[in-house]
């Protein structure tokens, strides 16, 4: 049985990397679990169970003093570092039951494309906007960083131009290849992100990377970038483009909605809505994605603030690219890629997809 006591974070980071895990969990009173294809199981080894003084050894060795300092302060962190050459972990660092405890987010140094990870093909098109905001929505662990990532990169490598993300923290990274790329990381390269997005139409973007539209404030730059000139993209915690319009709208006061849908109309290019959904064959995740394109009709309904007709206008709208969740997960279950059962869980509308299916 392997030793914990002698045991270092990255040995047990490089364990569940080559185990395919998405996670490493660790904290006392427990043996080091890991998140593989969305199952959270014990990480391979028979490791013996993590004492308080081995969590605190374990956490706090990512650190350095003066983020030590400030864990101990705000009893909870978030900071990025990388493994080798093998990967970028996404950390979030806290207390429980008043000890050290923290989950890494796994992060593969290679950024697969568009095709690679099975995304709809309209996103290629999507990333040849040259303005206007692109979003893509989906609860935590839905895999939005890593599809942004791969457009990013598809724009890396087709524009010159000059791109310019703000993160935090920042998880995949960039290098220059026909674009020009600037990563900003909150609380290292920004004091944070109200002040990030207010400086960087100085920096003469023609691509904005934003982490996460968190408030009033990041949305509202990043809207206004996207109506002077600039290509947007960021995220949101939302399960479909019905629901993030409403976040947007509800982010700000009442009075503000008939121009708010009228800015939305004239900026938002389209919402990418994402779920991963365990394969039939148990070996990994597929993304299901409902895909919204901002044609004339959609945006029309946007401008009127007609959301609720949004859903019939995706689902009527193949020739653009367009999906809704249960198309998607149709098409996996007719290609034996996942059960019916497993679609049923996953599905945006259960009823309908019974139809569906039933077809």
């Amino acid at each position: 049985m392997p030793d914990i006591k002698n045991a270092t974070l990255h040995e047990l980071l490089e364990i569940a990397f080559e185990h395919k895990a998405s996670d490493l969990f660790i904290k006392a009173g427990s043996v080091p679990k890991m998140r593989q294809h969305a199952v959270v199981k014990e990480l391979p080894g028979e490791w013996g169970e993590i004492d308080e003084e081995n969590s605190k050894r374990l956490v706090l060795s990512v650190m350095t003093p003066r983020q030590a300092a400030e864990f101990e302060e705000r009893l909870e962190m978030d900071l990025a570092f990388a493994v080798g050459k093998k990967m970028r972990i996404r950390a979030n660092l806290y207390f429980q039951r008043g000890t050290y405890a923290g989950v890494f987010r796994l992060i593969p140094l290679e950024i697969l494309s568009i095709e690679q990870l099975g995304l709809p093909p309209v996103l290629n098109e999507v990333a040849k906007h040259r303005q206007g905001l692109v979003l893509f929505t989906g609860p935590t662990g839905s895999g939005k960083t890593t599809s942004l990532a791969a457009v990013i990169d598809l724009i890396n490598r087709t524009r010159p131009c000059h791109i310019v993300t703000i993160e935090d923290p920042l998880e995949f990274v960039h290098e220059d290849k026909l674009a020009y790329v600037s990563q900003r990381e909150v609380h290292i390269d920004t004091k944070d992100f109200h002040t990030a997005m207010r400086a960087v139409v100085r920096e003469a973007p023609d691509v904005i990377l934003v982490g996460e539209m968190r408030d009033v404030e990041t949305m509202n730059v990043a809207l206004q970038a996207g109506e002077t000139g600039h290509l947007v993209f960021s995220t949101v915690h939302t399960p479909s483009a019905h629901d993030t319009l409403d976040r947007i709208i509800n982010m700000f006061p009442p009075h503000e909605k008939n121009h708010l849908c009228l800015r939305l109309a004239g900026s938002l290019r389209a919402v990418i809505s994402q779920k991963l959904v365990p394969r039939a064959d148990g070996n990994g995740r597929v993304c299901a994605c409902e895909v919204m394109i901002c044609t004339p009709t959609i945006s029309k309904l946007i401008e009127d603030g007609h959301f609720g007709e949004l859903y019939h206008a995706i689902s009527e709208g193949h020739f653009w690219g367009m999906q809704t969740m249960n198309q998607s997960l149709v098409k996996y279950v007719k290609a034996g890629v996942i059960t019916e059962e497993t679609a049923l869980n996953y599905a945006g509308i259960v009823s309908e997809l019974r139809q569906l299916l039933r077809r």
